[in-house]
């Protein structure tokens, strides 16, 4: 059994694709909007309703991957909708809504199988950059999880404790979107009326403790959230500096 969500703003959601409702699957139904996006499990395939809309699915796919989600995309489209659809859109699969039993299942199990390729044979950036010793290292910050300190090229931030907490959530995540009523329950830990805003203050002060040069890290993704964006990984100009210099001749 394999987990799918379906987007979609139809009164009847059986109605979009009517073979989901003749397959042995899981399918969780969310609206079609940019805050859906942070309801969305991790292990799921993403099939969007696009037979009304295409602007807004062409849309919600870029944002999809503006927001460092993974997710396969399946598009949902009338017959119409394949002279518009490019690979610039970013899914891994189309299927008309009129696609049979038979055919759904394939474009899943294909779309199961790539994704599990990819994952498998691609590292994964959030592993190279997390040291050993509770360290969480990104580009020239370091969070430290077991001194609650973090540093930026080797000098301590003076960071409050919600601050710090609020900071090593995000990077404990990068790419990852969170909202704001999320990060208020996970860092906080409690809800209360006037919350979202007690979010966007600490994120205020915490882009000004990182200075203008590095506030950037911590990214608004409009009428969503926040997320961190980790730094341009530098590993290819350090290896072409240290090719430069193997290949400078020694003078005697």
């Amino acid at each position: 059994m394999t987990d799918l969500t379906l987007m979609t703003m139809a009164e009847n959601p059986a109605s979009v694709l009517p073979s989901l409702a003749l397959l042995s699957h899981r399918v969780r139904v969310l609206p079609m909007d940019a805050a859906s996006l942070v309801k969305m499990p991790e292990n799921t395939i993403l099939f969007l309703d696009a037979r009304d809309d295409l602007a807004t699915a062409k849309t919600l796919c870029r944002l999809i991957h503006a927001s460092g989600l993974s997710t396969p995309i399946v598009l949902v489209l009338t017959e119409g909708g394949f002279t518009v659809v490019t690979s610039q859109w970013g899914i891994s699969d189309v299927v008309v809504a009129t696609a049979s039993p038979a055919e759904v299942e394939a474009r899943l199990r294909l779309v199961s199988e790539r994704g599990n390729s990819f994952s498998s044979s691609s590292p994964t950036r959030q592993n190279n950059d997390q040291p050993q010793e509770g360290q969480i290292r990104s580009g020239d910050l370091v969070v430290d999880t077991n001194g609650y300190t973090a540093s930026l090229h080797g000098h301590p931030i003076d960071l409050a404790y919600k601050e710090f907490e609020l900071l090593k959530y995000l990077v404990q995540h990068p790419g990852r979107v969170f909202t704001r009523a999320q990060l208020l329950q996970e860092v906080w830990g409690y809800d209360y009326y006037g919350g979202t805003r007690t979010v966007d203050v600490h994120i205020r002060r915490l882009r000004a403790k990182l200075g203008g040069e590095y506030e950037h890290l911590i990214g608004t993704v409009r009428n969503v959230g926040y997320r961190f964006d980790p730094p341009e990984d530098d590993e290819q100009d350090e290896n072409a500096k240290a090719a430069a210099a193997a290949a400078k001749p020694v003078n005697d």
